[in-house]
């Protein structure tokens, strides 16, 4: 067995590290019965200060992204709607995915999602530029937004501005691996016909959740074939089988890839408390997927690394631990899981929520997994999902799905 997450995690990162954020973002919010609340944002900004995250990250405002920027991914025909209805009470546009139980209008909804769009390509802009070399934006990550229309809590397409805008400056291989337990479907069919765009999603299968889309035969468009890669994983899925498939197929692919830059959307809604989907992870093993992304980031990509944050539904116990964890990895100042949760964020939630908060960083898991070179097992579900994958798009790669 490996332990994720323990070699190399207390590596400093040999450069600037930004996280994008101020706290108007929270008027990207759909109303106090929808999940995805914005409070999860500012509990985590909060515990990340609280934990002295933020002492080694610089904190940078987040701008307004222009209607031309949005532009580059998103149809003139649906900003017009966004911008209709938030000015409108009342009016919907369902044929855009406006006023439907998952994305509700709210007033100013256009500002509120422009504005996040803004946050996410200014970490896209200092990465590029090298202002810094790690950057991130954990209100982004909105990557069901197609180009015509809004879809699962997003309505612009944060990550694919950001993407197209790096290829827009010369960027000839962006790399994007999506941990949510949704399948990035928006950010996959949007660069589906791409080659300069690898398109990662590991998240539980459409068979079960929502898009209802990323199977292993889903491979890219024409001329881009192997752009696309999906890891399609069994509900029940864990720390130890999710971690086992992470390693069996991001690694080899982004080696081979070599990209420019790395690109990550760590919906942390994978989580066993997660009310919304089926998979069982810990904080633990959430936690072993970011620093092995960062220690990709440094391997295949210069370190340029951009981060955002996507899904997660348990707001108190599971989102704001998850996500400073992210934080701490990407100032290169990882948070020791063993740690207590700062008393004074504790308190915070007791008194203004009336709600419990975990004791520790850690959930006790030791996010430990059996790597594929040991075998694979055709009797088990996860392992059969791993080898479709694998067999897939490997080939496509020059890669042997075979090999050890």
């Amino acid at each position: 067995m490996t332990t994720a997450g323990t070699t190399g995690s207390a590596a400093r990162c040999p450069g600037p590290a930004s996280v994008v954020f101020d706290r108007t973002l929270g008027a990207y919010d759909f109303g106090p019965r929808h999940p995805m609340s914005p409070l999860r944002v500012d509990l985590t900004m909060r515990l990340a200060e609280e934990a002295g995250v933020l002492d080694h990250l610089e904190v940078v405002d987040a701008p307004i992204a222009t209607d031309d920027l949005i532009a580059t991914v998103h149809e003139p025909a649906l900003i017009e709607a966004v911008v209709r209805v938030g000015e409108q009470p009342g009016r919907v546009a369902e044929d855009r995915g406006l006023g439907t139980e998952d994305n509700p209008v709210f007033p100013g909804m256009h500002r509120a999602s422009a504005h996040v769009v803004g946050a996410t390509h200014e970490a896209f802009r200092r990465v590029w530029t090298g202002e810094s070399l790690h950057s991130a934006n954990i209100t982004g990550g909105l990557h069901h937004a197609m180009p015509d229309r809004a879809s699962g809590f997003c309505i612009y397409n944060d990550v694919a501005v950001g993407i197209r805008w790096l290829l827009d400056r010369g960027a000839q291989r962006v790399a994007y691996v999506d941990v949510d337990v949704h399948h990035g479907d928006g950010v996959e069919r949007i660069f589906w016909d791409d080659p300069r765009v690898l398109t990662i999603s590991l998240h539980e299968s459409g068979q079960f959740l929502f898009p209802g889309t990323g199977f292993p035969d889903d491979t890219g468009g024409e001329g881009a074939a192997g752009s696309a890669v999906n890891v399609a994983l069994p509900p029940g899925t864990g720390d130890s089988g999710w971690l086992r498939a992470f390693h069996a197929v991001v690694p080899p692919l982004l080696r081979e890839f070599a990209p420019e830059v790395l690109v990550t959307q760590h919906g942390c809604d994978s989580h066993a408390d997660d009310p919304l989907a089926d998979l069982t992870l810990s904080v633990d093993g959430q936690r072993a997927a970011y620093v092995a992304l960062h220690e990709l980031a440094h391997e295949v990509a210069g370190g340029r690394w951009v981060a955002t944050g996507g899904g997660g539904y348990a707001v108190f116990g599971v989102v704001p631990r998850a996500w400073t964890h992210l934080l701490a990895v990407v100032a290169g100042h990882p948070v020791d899981p063993a740690s207590p949760v700062p008393p004074g964020w504790r308190d915070y939630l007791r008194e203004r929520f009336d709600a419990p908060a975990p004791q520790r960083m850690t959930d006790g898991a030791r996010a430990t997994y059996r790597p594929w070179e040991e075998g694979y097992d055709p009797g088990t579900w996860l392992d059969r999902a791993v080898h479709a994958t694998r067999t897939s798009v490997f080939p496509l790669h020059g890669l042997d799905p075979a090999a050890w």
